[in-house]
């Protein structure tokens, strides 16, 4: 990506519009996934899914400040029985509220399609991290794109059957 590229996304990103449209988008396809159970949304076909489709889980996660349960879509990667999420949120300069709230509640639900997995959520180590970030990369190549953009180091988040 070109640096005239990447100030012109970081620019969209800084757009009160923007935070609006993943916030739709995101409700738009829980609800798909819901009523589907996972047969409608459970792929991410945008960007560089469109041509190499990613899976997609719902993530349930307890509000730190509210109480309130909320539900995210996510990409994921299969690690032997754990499940990995990346907090990249599009490259916005702040960590999505999902990370924050898995810190203070980590025992959480996912949604697969097809069924429901009971997980402990942890933030990746630096090492870990670095072990998992090209695979990451190699499942969703957008990632690095969405690490270019940002100054934060986007967490990288297992999810350890319980």
């Amino acid at each position: 990506m070109s640096a005239e590229e990447l100030e012109k996304r970081k620019k969209a990103l800084a757009s009160p519009a923007t935070a609006k449209i993943i916030k739709f988008g995101a409700k738009a396809q829980v609800k798909v996934f819901r009523l589907t159970n996972g047969r409608i949304g459970s792929k991410w076909r945008i960007g560089a899914g469109f041509k190499k489709p990613v899976p997609t889980l719902l993530l349930d996660h307890v509000g730190r400040k509210s109480g309130t349960t909320f539900t995210t879509p996510l990409l994921y990667l299969v690690d032997e029985d754990r499940l990995v999420i990346v907090g990249s949120q599009g490259g916005l300069p702040k960590d999505p509220q999902w990370v924050a709230n898995l810190r203070a509640t980590p025992d959480t639900t996912v949604h697969l399609r097809g069924g429901r997995r009971q997980v402990r959520a942890r933030v990746a180590d630096a090492v870990e991290r670095a072990e998992l970030w090209p695979r990451l990369v190699e499942l969703y190549a957008d990632f690095d794109t969405y690490q270019a953009t940002t100054d934060r180091v986007i967490p990288v988040v297992i999810l350890d059957p319980r």
